[in-house]
């Protein structure tokens, strides 16, 4: 694995939003679980709403917003767990 990964949402070269994936694993883990989170409150505000409007245009850019850092937090979450399987192959 290299030692910096860039995120997956995107696209560029070169990448300038890079994991380092030799950060310590609770620093990794912590990150990650900031960011889900995150994503996690904002849909659980919405959800418990009594009431809100919506059109479709509206929905999409918000979806794509919690995309954002919900897509973050998997690749480190991926980062944590090829780190503790090669632990555990040793």
């Amino acid at each position: 694995m290299e030692r910096y990964m860039p995120l997956t949402g995107l696209d560029l070269i070169p990448p300038s939003l890079l994991i380092d994936t030799e950060a310590p694993l609770d620093v990794l883990q912590a990150m990650a679980d900031y960011r889900i989170r995150t994503v996690t409150q904002v849909l659980e505000n919405i959800a418990f709403r009594a009431e809100i409007g919506c059109d479709t245009v509206v929905l999409s850019d918000f979806s794509k917003l919690l995309a954002i850092p919900l897509r973050d937090g998997c690749d480190l979450m991926d980062v944590v767990g090829r780190r503790l399987r090669a632990q555990a192959a040793q």
